[in-house]
């Protein structure tokens, strides 16, 4: 198709060929429909070099769609990872304090992603990325009812019945957040007071919703990992690390939330993470910045101190024992019992021991 630089292409509503641009660009990983909005309302959209005033605009194939003059390629079908965000990591793709973000600690070789929902600065976990903006909006929409799964640390002192209160939902601040599932796991007293443990279950998602609702209830959150969203889980995935869910998952369990022509195919996903090193373990749950070990950072590593007192553990010095000879294995046919030893081994154990003779005269003692 030739098409004029100048069109602009504002076919009436539900008329003409084409989709929307909101749509078009939702399905190219852009954004969500309502931030493409956003980004049509400050200007930064142009379709055929004309900037769009209007998310009613339709794009035909051929169009050629920008947003900050970059390019917008042609949408590919419908990709879902699986993040493992750290502590101190801003999601989002710019950070205006310059901060550093999710996005910008994504390995090379991956797609244009946006987040489903977000995970502020101080909370780790699951995070699902995509590049369908459509499917993103679905997930995070409170009438999908997707759950959530949550597990916070938190300071003070509570009891489960007050934790079930919030199954009737709660106000805080003006703020009406719906029913929440929470469940005490674990509490530990110390010199400071208390910490409790708590499983949370949720379906809304607000912006800082568990610590807002357990910071009403009287505890202070100290730590908040995500370990589920929807049927995707945290699982053995490590800090920092990234996973592609394969295509056939996402068909069987995404599939009413993905615009058909948009379903992927195949079985085995398109993205492989980088092989780890032989050895390597995963990293434990520390927030990026903390003090790496000696041996990482070059130097010698520190012999270990012991209190005054204590034993030190003594080494054994000498050459290694010498190995065990191994034992021939007897042939398969060889012969078994008394007839496997020959006579002359059986002569050298010598004649059997004769019983002493009693004395005459004298019988048995009793």
């Amino acid at each position: 198709m030739i098409h004029d630089p100048q069109r602009t292409g504002a076919a009436p509503e539900g008329q003409g060929p084409g989709e929307r641009v909101a749509k078009a660009l939702a399905r190219a990983g852009v954004a969500s429909r309502r931030e493409v909005e956003k980004l049509i309302a400050g200007g930064r959209v142009a379709l055929n070099g004309q900037v769009l005033t209007t998310p009613a605009v339709k794009v035909e194939p051929g169009d050629i769609l920008t947003v900050d003059g970059e390019v917008v390629n042609e949408p590919e079908p419908a990709r879902l990872f699986r993040y493992h965000k750290p502590v101190g990591l801003v999601t989002s793709h710019k950070d205006p304090q310059g901060r550093p973000t999710v996005f910008g600690a994504l390995p090379p070789g991956l797609p244009r992603l946006i987040s489903v929902g977000r995970l502020d600065l101080n909370s780790e976990g699951l995070l699902l990325l995509t590049n369908d903006g459509g499917l993103a909006r679905a997930l995070e929409l409170p009438e999908t009812a997707v759950l959530r799964r949550y597990r916070a640390r938190a300071h003070g002192r509570i009891t489960q019945e007050k934790l079930d209160t919030l199954k009737n939902g709660i106000t805080v601040d003006g703020v009406r957040y719906g029913p929440i599932e929470a469940r005490l796991d674990k509490v530990k007293e110390g010199q400071q007071g208390a910490n409790v443990w708590i499983s949370v279950t949720l379906t809304e998602g607000k912006n800082r919703e568990v610590r807002r609702v357990l910071e009403a209830l009287g505890l202070k959150v100290n730590r908040l990992i995500r370990l589920a969203y929807g049927p995707f889980a945290l699982g053995t995935l490590g800090v920092g690390e990234i996973e592609e869910v394969g295509p056939r998952v996402i068909r069987e369990q995404l599939a009413t939330h993905i615009d058909p022509q948009n379903l992927p195919k195949g079985d085995r996903p398109q993205w492989t993470p980088p092989k780890r090193p032989a050895g390597a373990a995963r990293r434990a749950l520390k927030p990026p910045g903390a003090a790496q070990s000696e041996a990482a950072a070059g130097e010698a590593p520190k012999k270990k101190a012991y209190k005054p007192g204590w034993a030190k553990p003594k080494i054994k010095a000498g050459p290694p024992r010498p190995a065990k000879k191994a034992k021939a294995a007897k042939p398969i046919d060889a012969p078994r019992g008394k007839a496997a030893a020959p006579a002359a081994a059986r002569r050298k154990a010598g004649p059997a021991r004769l019983a002493a003779p009693r004395p005459e005269g004298r019988g048995r003692r009793r």
